[in-house]
């Protein structure tokens, strides 16, 4: 049996995912393409014969270096050599599709074309003549409709049918003068057999042209006098043409592709059906939705509602889950006898999960909406419309998504948001976006706010909240534009899109597209957080207090036990205050303790005592520590940190807690550094370096803002 290697290539919104699950069902493999953090899907099918092991590349207009996913796309077909790729074309932008289609021709593969979506092409009055465009172009043609399976059986016979035929490269005609300078290029790298393991020579020549940075950081690594003399005389060719035709060589090169695109369309290939032709709906829908007034309006509508339908969806699972872990830490502490271990088990491990799976409905949720946001078409709208707000503070417009995703209507996650800024091609941009991400309100940040508003604002909570999310947006602002201009200074990118049609998502792509999502969420925020709430739990046990501070309080107990003038409620009273004092002096002395006093002195600036300095230090692991830290920290007792309005009452009755402080420290855990969880998935993406700058900028920032708030309101409350 014949085993294919197989990769699917198209643009993003072409159905090219949809038609990769169709194919292989539930026999999917999900891990990353070497090097990077892109996601790999790999499946296999058996046809016929053949065993076709399918890769789903990522979404790509072109086989450019720019983006990361342009990058994975051509490692994969230059270095893994797959026997053959499918690329999927969108029928209703098949001129754009098909540019892609000739960059993969030029490379010499063996390519079968599948144009997707041909339902929709018949909706606005149009045909495609498959069998004229297979034959203009060489290679077989299928029409499909992925998202119904028509036509997918095709597919696989043209697969197996077109891997044991030969299809000579695609030798396109650049014009007399152009063609001239790739053919010397070409032989020059011939001669020298020049990248000859990667590319043929005529596109390494085009590349060249093109000022590709990935095939000419491979050139200097291979040969670096050759590939500068390469790099040289392909710039003085292309002010060549700058000076002949008005327009760079990769200029031209573009020209010469879509004209080569237009004169295949162009030959009959499509035509009109004027009894079907009909008002084009997408067009008619974003007049309304795109529109320089409505269009705002509806999108802040949009948001609103997802994160209504989120919380309120999501409110019910969470008391499951939650009550669930309560149920557990009761019988931890039946079962388990009282001591370090009962200790550990409930307040290291179940509360440490507790922590994080409880918020899974609500990620859920949020991926579902924003996944039918993706696959409907209306979060490209999304960023159409901000993109002109986003580049006066040096971000790009597809930088919506990782704010939406981390928490830009309330709730949310940082993590998949830093992951969602993966699209951009920018890399000043990209990290810009990833660093400023993790300052809007996530979900577990939420807590915090909603425990100080009802505090210190209790008849104001909602508007405190609702003003917290507009602060953390203006601060993203903030922060992005000092840093787009000083070490992420440079030129915005482009901000051009194809607006795909409006499409209803399919709930098998929607729930594989939210579980995928969910799952990193568990799989990478629930052990690292279980992990780090032991190592929290530790941090405020050990060192314990000496044994003679012990029998101190053990003996003071007793003697208000043996008080015969107090009556039972004021022992009990008294007891309660002697067990807070034996608890505040333990965490004094534990190493979590001395680390807040440690900082005390520095934290005071912006009104942060050493039990708040706990609070914030366990905050780094997950924002959700921080309510449950302050409980402790501030000898709470048997409180319970999850009911804010008993928290609340607490921190009121603290004198070092007032409204400046609560502010202040809303500001603080609004924008301080990330949680571990987020700090490893902007390593990931960005790399370490960056996730260590993250941790420190964003605390000097949130520090900065905090003090500067606590100072210049303490002075004025001393005024007035």
């Amino acid at each position: 049996m014949t085993n294919l290697l197989v990769g699917l290539a198209g643009n993003p919104n072409s159905g090219k995912t949809t038609l990769f699950n169709v194919l292989t069902g539930a026999r999917q493999r999900v891990g990353n393409f070497p090097g990077v953090t892109v996601a790999r899907h790999e499946g296999t099918v058996i046809h016929r014969d053949a065993t076709v092991n399918l890769v789903d590349l990522p979404g790509i207009y072109s086989l450019s270096a720019f983006s990361e996913e342009e990058v994975v796309a051509r490692t994969f077909i230059v270095d893994e050599k797959p026997h053959l790729l499918v690329d999927i074309a969108d029928a209703t932008a098949l001129e754009r599709s098909l540019y892609l289609f000739v960059q993969l021709r030029e490379l010499g593969l063996r390519t079968v074309l599948v144009v997707n979506m041909i339902d929709e092409l018949h909706r606005s009055g149009r045909r495609l003549d498959g069998d004229r465009l297979s034959a203009l172009l060489g290679v077989p043609v299928v029409q499909t409709v992925a998202r119904r399976a028509r036509g997918v059986d095709r597919v696989l016979d043209a697969v197996v049918r077109a891997a044991r035929e030969e299809q000579p490269p695609l030798v396109l005609s650049y014009g007399a003068e152009l063609g001239c300078m790739i053919g010397e290029l070409a032989r020059k790298i011939e001669r020298a057999d020049f990248l000859g393991q990667h590319y043929p020579p005529r596109v390494t020549a085009i590349k060249y042209l093109e000022e590709d940075g990935m095939i000419q950081a491979q050139g200097r690594l291979e040969n670096q006098q050759l590939s500068m003399e390469i790099e040289e005389q392909a710039r003085q060719y292309s002010l060549r043409c700058r000076d002949a035709f008005g327009e760079s060589a990769a200029a031209l090169i573009t020209d010469y592709r879509y004209g080569y695109i237009g004169s295949i369309l162009g030959q009959g290939v499509l035509s009109m059906d004027t009894h079907l032709r009909r008002r084009n709906l997408t067009d008619a829908i974003d007049r309304v939705l795109t529109h320089w007034l409505a269009g705002p309006a509806i999108m802040l509508a949009v948001l609103y509602a997802v994160f209504w339908i989120t919380i309120s969806l999501g409110a019910t699972p969470m008391g499951w889950i939650e009550s669930l872990f309560g149920i557990l830490a009761d019988i931890g502490r039946e079962y388990v006898p009282a001591g370090l271990l009962q200790s550990l088990l409930v307040s290291g491990v179940i509360d440490g999960a507790g922590a994080v799976l409880g918020f899974v409905p609500l990620i859920a949720l949020m991926f579902l909406a924003v996944s039918f946001l993706e696959d409907s078409g209306y979060m490209a709208r999304m960023a159409f419309m901000l993109d002109r707000v986003f580049r006066v503070f040096g971000l790009h417009g597809y930088s919506i998504m990782a704010f939406i995703v981390s928490g830009g209507i309330g709730g949310g996650c940082a993590v998949p948001g830093v992951m969602a800024a993966r699209n951009l091609r920018s890399p000043r941009e990209k990290i810009a976006t990833i660093l400023t991400a993790p300052f809007l309100s996530c979900g577990a940040k939420v807590p915090v706010f909603t425990v100080l508003a009802a505090a210190f604002f209790p008849g104001s909570v909602t508007e405190t909240l609702f003003w917290t999310t507009l602060a953390s947006w203006g601060f993203v602002f903030l922060a992005a534009k000092v840093l787009r201009t000083t070490i992420l200074a440079g030129p915005s990118t482009p901000f051009l899109m194809e607006l795909p049609p409006y499409r209803l998502p399919t709930c098998k792509g929607l729930l594989l597209h939210a579980w995928e999502r969910v799952w990193q969420y568990i799989r990478k925020a629930g052990t690292l957080i279980l992990a780090v709430s032991i190592l929290l739990w530790t941090a405020m046990t050990f060192p314990e207090l000496p044994e003679h501070r012990h029998h101190h309080w053990d003996n003071l107990a007793e003697a208000v036990q043996a008080r015969q003038d107090f009556s039972e409620g004021q022992k009990k009273a008294e007891l309660v205050a002697l067990e807070a004092d034996r608890t505040e002096e333990a965490i004094r002395h534990s190493l979590a303790g001395r680390i807040g006093q440690a900082l005390e002195p520095v934290s005071s600036l912006a009104g942060f005592d050493w039990r708040t300095n706990i609070a914030l230090v366990g905050g780094l692991a997950a924002k959700e520590v921080i309510v449950s830290t302050l409980g402790t920290a501030y000898s709470l007792g048997d409180i319970d940190p999850e009911n804010p309005e008993m928290l609340s009452q607490r921190l009121t009755q603290n004198p070092g807690f007032t409204q400046i402080t609560a502010v202040s420290l809303i500001l603080f855990a609004m924008l301080y550094a990330p949680c571990f969880v987020t700090v490893i998935a902007i390593g990931r993406e960005i790399g370490l370096r960056w996730a260590v700058f993250s941790i420190a900028f964003n605390t000097v920032f949130a520090y900065l803002i905090a003090v500067l708030f606590y100072q210049t309101a303490t002075a004025l409350s001393r005024m007035t």
